[in-house]
């Protein structure tokens, strides 16, 4: 049982609702537009270089994954790819942003058994207006307390939310798919977390090392998570 908490935060994305399928399938049409320069595999490790390249500068989410899509075609291309070719990447994140939210199973249920009983928190990465519009669409957000959109989720930004929220880190429990952005910076504050996996992670956010730490719990699915919480 997960005693002495107060607030419970949640990540937004494949967490709350399905992300980065979508942002698969329109890597994968990248790959198949640029494929008269290079072999899939080869385009899509481009793209990831660009990424890690612009990642202090534009950050995360849609907006910043269509301009490193641009960049990865002009790079490929030598400059040479015709007006065609970039009009069809602005579309493709174009679609991303129109995306329908399709909300994760047991997410709904889970928020309503918690509510009114802990404090109800958001605390996703990303671009600010995408996560706005995605957690207005998905009809949750009067179950939130406080929304936290952070351009990072290290220490520094967990410990600047939990002193926003004026509780202690022992009372915080944060609940996602990331180890490496949802866990392990939790823990190093001496929070809860709980691992809820996702059948998919963007490879920027896998981690190799096993945690073994007596605030860290892992569940296959959102429902796993009440019969260790008290209600």
């Amino acid at each position: 049982m997960i005693s002495d908490i107060s607030v419970i935060a949640f990540d937004a994305d494949d967490t709350l609702w399905v992300n980065e399928p979508y942002f698969q399938e329109t890597e994968t049409l990248f790959c198949n537009l640029l494929e008269d320069y290079l072999p899939h595999h080869t385009v899509s490790q481009e793209l990831f270089k660009t990424e890690m390249a612009n990642l202090e500068l534009y950050g995360y989410g849609i907006k910043s994954f269509m301009l490193c899509m641009i960049e990865t075609v002009l790079r490929v291309t030598e400059n040479t790819a015709s007006p065609e070719i970039l009009h069809k990447v602005i579309r493709y994140g174009q679609e991303m942003l129109n995306k329908p939210i399709e909300l994760l199973d047991g997410v709904e249920e889970v928020l309503q058994a918690l509510s009114g009983k802990y404090r109800l928190v958001v605390a996703t990465k990303g671009d600010l207006l995408d996560q706005e519009r995605k957690l207005r669409k998905s009809g949750l957000e009067h179950y939130f307390h406080h929304i936290e959109i952070m351009s990072d989720k290290k220490e520094s930004d967990y410990r600047k939310l939990i002193k926003h929220l004026d509780c202690r880190p022992e009372e915080f429990l944060m609940i996602g798919n990331s180890l490496k952005s949802d866990v392990l910076p939790v823990l190093a504050l001496g929070g809860h977390a709980i691992h809820i996996p996702y059948h998919t992670t963007w490879q920027h956010e896998r981690i190799e090392h096993t945690i073994e730490d007596p605030r860290f719990y892992e569940f296959n699915t959102m429902a796993d998570i009440l019969p260790h919480l008290v209600l």
